[in-house]
């Protein structure tokens, strides 16, 4: 078995000056790629970087991250993604939990209060530092300790149920089974261009860097504005021949498929890849559904290639190493089609979550079907199995779905409880369709404030802990939540409260005039109203603040492209501060 630097080392030498990295106009090449990734887990040796060893990295999209990462690996390391964009509330207490050695970071990213040493990768100093090591592999011999595939790979966080986020430790054991997986399934290699679309602080990312870079294909990187589902996304996908990508059903659905990926590979994941999306996607290309939380290497089980309208579509059968039961409360096996429990085993699955050992015993558990002393990991998701393939029905707890990002609504509910105005908070999903879905919190005040001003402010608490995907839409001030007859709240009636809580009837516009006489700042508030399903817009409201968030940004901006002929960029969509300044922006916008 062998880590992640002998993989893409053995595709270097295979590779040489073949393109490894695309962002933007720069291209890096293997060769290049790699003596840059050398010279800097040099430096990180002499710093201290050894097996185990974690290492936090702020850097932004750029070729600069994919060498960071490479040179933390190299030097025995384990990476911790810090995404600069989410709350420094956040990355502190991320840095404070898993205490790592050093910070890598760039000059344009600050504000991190970590009380860590750092080394800034594009300080002159750094780059001069660098620029006088070694170009060649890193051996053995020159860590601190010799590099084996049950050391530490990554920690990556996930929201927490008790409120606090956790990490989540991952070896370099699966990878083996990761790249034997990929290349059975996919095929993919030299010539090939592979889409960089995951954040940095997900593991699908990893699955984006690996199916590439171990495989000898071209990863193609971009700035987030360029990765925004629709649109932007498209024009992406087609200026750089993209003939690989992991994408959501989010993004799926806001992102016309015709012309992309031709001959290629699409593979949906983070969320139920519904009928529709299968019949779109499957043409003209293959169609891959894949299952797996962050507690294993990326994934357990992949699907496809899925063709033409399906009744439900599958999760698949396992990929390579891996194994995945359908179990009962008692661990029975239910082979004939029963609902159950899903537990994952094989080589992927994580050591467990870091610096939590009880929260680790409790969900990494003893695998009674496989080898003595092997372990499995209890998912919390509900499924079964029919002729050998695996099907997802949904989950046993608090945890949600939300456009593709795991959520515990816990956490949500716990930084809310921490403002001293809350009594009691409750979160719930609130939307009819995937693109709609949207985080609602109900709660109940321990003081009189009442009325939008302490929404807002309540909006905004959470919003310096939380990142964005977990900031609540709306959240509801009642004067006291339902309860069933056993005292306990009725989370129940609260999620259907959620459900329907912006799917009001869009009442008409009294400055509406005749049909061909409405100006765009007119159609515009029409549109949000239909898109958000809102009652009420007016000019002076922010499009974010009426429930929307970025998939629903792409779609308007989609409507208003194909209803209009008005191309408005996904930056003015999130700058423009009111929708009658977004009508600005649309009368001098381009025209197709």
């Amino acid at each position: 078995m062998r880590t992640v630097p002998e993989f893409f080392e053995s595709r270097v030498a295979a590779a040489g000056d073949a393109p490894a990295v695309v962002f933007g106009e720069n291209v890096v090449g293997y060769a290049e790629l790699n003596a840059r990734a050398n010279r800097l887990a040099r430096l990180l040796i002499a710093a201290g970087v050894g097996p185990d060893a974690l290492v936090a990295v702020a850097v932004p999209r750029s070729e600069r991250l994919i060498v960071a990462v490479l040179a933390v690996l190299k030097a025995g390391g384990a990476y911790l993604p810090l995404d600069p964009a989410y709350p420094a509330e956040r990355l502190a207490h991320m840095a404070a939990d898993a205490r790592p050695l050093l910070l890598l970071r760039t000059a344009g990213v600050t504000g991190l209060d970590l009380d860590v040493p750092e080394i800034v990768l594009d300080h002159p100093g750094t780059e001069q530092r660098c620029a006088r090591e070694s170009g060649g592999d890193v051996t053995q011999d020159e860590r601190l300790a010799p590099l084996l595939t049950g050391h530490l790979m990554y920690v990556i966080y996930t929201s927490g149920s008790t409120g606090v986020p956790k990490g989540v430790a991952l070896s370099h054991a699966g990878v083996a089974d990761l790249v034997a997986t990929q290349e059975r399934l996919y095929g993919v290699g030299p010539g090939d261009r592979v889409l960089q679309w995951a954040s940095f602080s997900f593991d699908a990312w990893f699955w984006d860097v690996t199916l590439a870079l171990l495989n000898g294909a071209t990863l193609v990187m971009a700035d987030q504005d360029a990765l925004m589902p629709g649109e932007n996304l498209r024009e992406t996908l087609l200026r750089h021949d993209v003939n690989h990508a992991v994408l959501p059903p989010v993004a799926l659905g806001v992102t016309e498929s015709e012309g992309l990926l031709l001959g290629g590979t699409i593979t949906s994941t983070g969320d139920v890849c519904t009928r529709s999306l299968a019949a779109d996607w499957s043409k003209d290309r293959r169609l891959y559904n894949a299952y797996g939380p962050t507690e294993v290497t990326v994934g357990a089980s992949i699907g496809g290639p899925i063709e033409g309208v399906q009744e439900e579509v599958t999760i698949g059968t396992l990929w390579d190493g891996g194994a995945v039961y359908v179990l009962d409360q008692g661990l029975r096996d239910l082979r004939d089609g029963g609902e159950g429990e899903l537990y994952l085993a094989g080589t992927g699955v994580a050591r467990g979550y870091l610096n939590r050992p009880a929260l680790t015993a409790s969900r990494f558990v003893a695998d009674p079907y496989g080898p003595p002393g092997s372990r499995m990991y209890r998912s919390g998701d509900k499924g079964r199995r029919e002729g050998g393939a695996l099907y997802f029905t949904g989950r046993i707890d608090n945890q949600v779905k939300v456009r593709g990002f795991r959520i515990e609504l816990g956490e949500i509910e716990t930084r809310l409880e921490s403002h001293p105005a809350v009594d009691i908070a409750v979160a719930a999903v609130g939307g009819d369709d995937v693109p709609t879905q949207h985080i609602v919190a109900f709660v109940s005040l321990a003081t009189r404030d009442t009325g939008s001003a302490i929404e807002a402010e309540l909006r905004e608490h959470t919003r310096a802990a939380l990142p964005g995907h977990m900031v609540p839409s709306a959240v509801i001030v009642l004067d006291s939540l339902p309860t069933l007859p056993n005292g306990k709240i009725d989370r129940r009636e609260l999620a259907e409260r959620a459900r329907h809580s912006q799917a009001l009837t869009p009442e008409p516009d009294a400055e509406t005039g005749a049909e061909g006489t409405e100006s765009y700042e007119q159609i515009l508030c029409g549109m949000v109203r239909e898109t958000l399903k809102v009652g009420q817009v007016s000019p002076g409201d922010n499009f974010f603040d009426l429930g929307g968030h970025s998939v629903l940004a792409a779609k308007l901006a989609g409507r208003l492209r194909k209803e209009l002929g008005v191309v408005v960029p996904m930056r003015s969509m999130f700058a423009a501060g009111t929708l009658a300044e977004l009508a600005q922006i649309m009368e001098r916008a381009e025209r197709v």
